[in-house]
């Protein structure tokens, strides 16, 4: 076993109890159980916490629309995560929900704490409320008149309230950040939330609400319950044993703070900004890192329940299996960006990298293995040392450079992995296997063996094919560590230890394979998953809606007018946003519009462009807008409508 090199805790978000996951919240569980299984293989002393979030007015509505209470609906939901989390073998230490005793207990022990040090008072809140997201917006915070997280409709709102004094403690989160680059990650995500919200200065947040009942009473004051996001984001700490009367667990001591908490992009405001200030409030240290993932989304946009296009790990599961779902969605995955998947994309990746790359290469190793040397796997010495180039200048010491690729492989994964490079790190390893297979073509072991005095380099070209395939094994368990055991099996060794893995030739001689090697991964006909797909998601048929047709009176009210923008630049709190002024003859407007996306501010200037000029003004994140821009989109693709000759004010009918 590897030295012990102390603790590692790291949390997933908890998943919001809203419905059953799909393949996107999915993705996050799967990529920290990676990090746990490979910081385990370390030496690590890992707590791996995830969980469920199961307070909110989304949570009562929808359990008053299946006619059960909210705790029934929250134990069907929860357990329905947890299910699909087992399903795809994560190895969490803590399955954490927020409806637990010991941790209501402690919200509202830390509630009173705040409020009795004056961080939280009591007072009212006004604004535009967005419920899925359980959140006040004020009008300027608005894009498009909707709920800037979500983009869904808002409603006013006006409710007693108690807030937290978030601009107490903002210049030493800044100072904390600034003095701390590695603690939100990656580097984009900080200056984001340094730009859009710290920067301009934190208005106080809202802590509880009176609107609904299904959430943690305030106990000295029981009109309200405690608002879902410092319900939530305590479950790190009160999962491990915090205590806000100073009698935290051994546990607590040992593991916070937190080396990672892995969340979601679109998350990530509430982990990098309310939770360290809450932390600091408490008095208790700020977690190492906080690292915000990007979306893995289906290939026509983000996943979501109301578009239809939801993929879900157990009907992948089923097709491809755990390992195989796995693979994917850490292998596709890039750092940064947005991931896609698909069904096509599914099936292209079992047959090249899973069926043909590992699941072949594993499979005729061992077939050979037990066809020339009835499974007897012996070392002879019989290397290629010494045997030069060939014509070309190339090598011909075929072994040298298939051990140099197998023993620098730890190394490499182990650089990917700081950083958290994850999809990086399965490359590596995956560029392993591919050395093999092109090792297999260099020495052709079929034409070895029918050569009785080339048996003894038979036996070395097939050991050091086990034993660069047992580095690779090995590699793998963090990532699909059911394949790995499959194969570690397969070739019927103990030397398991990631950390060994620097030394060449530790496979045991004269071990003997398995007789009937398992077949890892089959090749799929896409033709075959396609119809499977089909059964699984028939086509609803299309209802004609006639609720949105107009009358040409209703057209004749639409006042749309030519105009050319004469000056353009970024919306000063908004990436998407484009700023312009857009001479239309008799006047200039200002017009805000979501473009930036698809135009830069240098190349929309000189457009001649239709405006909606009787449109009601409306102001975008602080910035009045006059008007709307006519433009045209597609899932990949935004174009605005341009007119070449018709002079500015000519009205467009």
């Amino acid at each position: 076993m590897p030295q012990n090199k102390g603790p590692f805790y790291m949390t997933t978000a908890i998943a919001y109890t809203s419905g059953k996951p799909h393949i996107g919240n999915t993705y996050e569980i799967v990529l920290a159980d990676s990090i746990a299984r490979y910081k385990r293989q370390q030496g690590y002393d890992v707590f791996f916490q995830t969980g469920t979030d199961e307070h909110g007015q989304k949570i009562e509505l929808k359990a008053e629309e299946a006619g059960i209470t909210p705790k029934e609906f929250v134990d069907n939901v929860s357990g329905e995560i947890k299910r699909i989390w087992d399903l795809m073998n994560t190895s969490y230490d803590k399955f954490i929900r927020t409806t637990d005793d010991y941790h209501e207990k402690q919200v509202q022990k830390i509630f009173k704490k705040l409020y009795d040090q004056g961080d939280i008072y009591k007072g009212s809140y006004e604004g535009m409320y967005c419920t899925p997201c359980e959140s006040f917006w004020t009008e300027s915070q608005l894009v498009d008149g909707k709920c800037p997280d979500c983009g869904r409709e808002v409603k006013p709102a006006k409710e007693e309230a108690y807030f937290f004094r978030m601009s107490k403690y903002a210049d030493r989160l800044i100072e904390h950040i600034n003095t701390h680059p590695e603690f939100i990650q990656p580097v984009s995500r900080k200056n984001e939330m340094m730009n859009n919200f710290l920067l301009p200065g934190l208005q106080d947040l809202c802590v509880s609400r009176t609107s609904f009942k299904w959430g943690i009473p305030v106990d000295f004051d029981d009109k309200h319950v405690v608002y879902v996001w410092l319900d939530a984001l305590t479950n790190y700490i009160t999962g491990i044993g915090y205590d806000a009367d100073g009698n935290s667990s051994e546990q607590y001591k040992k593991f916070w703070p937190a080396d990672l908490h892995l969340i979601g992009k679109d998350i990530i405001r509430f982990h990098t900004i309310y939770w360290p200030i809450f932390l600091m409030a408490l008095g208790e240290p700020l977690p190492k890192q906080v690292f915000g993932h990007p979306w893995l989304l289906q290939g026509d946009g983000k996943m979501s329940k109301s578009k239809g296009n939801v993929i879900y790990a157990d009907d992948l599961v089923d097709m491809f299996g755990v390992d195989a779902v796995r693979y994917f969605v850490l292998h596709e995955m890039p750092f940064e960006n947005d991931g896609v998947i698909s069904w096509e994309l599914m099936v292209e990746r079992m047959n090249s990298d899973l069926a043909n790359t590992l699941g072949n290469l594993v499979n005729r190793t061992i077939a050979m293995s037990n066809k020339y040397f009835d499974g007897n796997v012996a070392k002879t010495g019989a290397d290629t040392t010494g045997a030069g180039t060939d014509e070309n200048g190339a090598s011909l010491d075929f072994d040298a450079e298939l051990k140099a690729v197998v023993t620098g492989t730890k190394a490499r994964v182990e650089d990917k992995m700081k950083t958290l490079h994850v999809a990086d790190a399965i490359t590596e390893i995956f560029t392993l296997f591919k050395r093999c297979n092109k090792y297999i073509d260099e020495t052709m072991p079929w034409a070895l063996a029918k050569d009785e005095s080339k048996k003894d380099r038979l036996a070395t070209v097939l050991y050091n094919l086990i034993e660069a395939i047992r580095f690779a094994a090995i590699a793998l368990e963090p990532y699909m560590p059911s394949t790995s055991t499959k194969i570690l099996d397969q070739i019927n060794t103990d030397q398991r230890n990631f950390l060994d893995l620097n030394t060449f030739g530790l496979y045991q001689e004269g071990t003997k394979v398995t007789e009937k090697p398992q077949q890892l991964f089959a090749r799929l006909d896409p033709k075959e998953v396609e119809k499977k797909v089909a059964a699984l998601y028939p086509q609803k048929e299309e209802k004609q809606e006639d609720d949105n047709q107009i009358t040409i009176d209703d057209f004749a009210k639409i006042e749309l007018v030519v105009g050319t923008v004469e000056k353009c630049e970024k919306h000063p709190d908004a990436d998407k946003l484009l700023v312009s002024k857009i001479n239309l003859g008799k006047e200039t407007r200002q017009i805000v519009s979501g473009i930036a996306d698809y135009y830069s501010p240098e190349e929309f200037v000189g457009k001649k462009v239709i405006v909606v000029a009787n449109l009601k003004p409306a102001k975008l994140r602080g910035v009045e807008s006059q008007g709307m821009v006519l433009a045209g989109e597609t899932k990949d693709l935004l174009e605005v409508i341009n007119v070449e000759n018709l002079p500015n004010g000519t009205k467009v009918r």
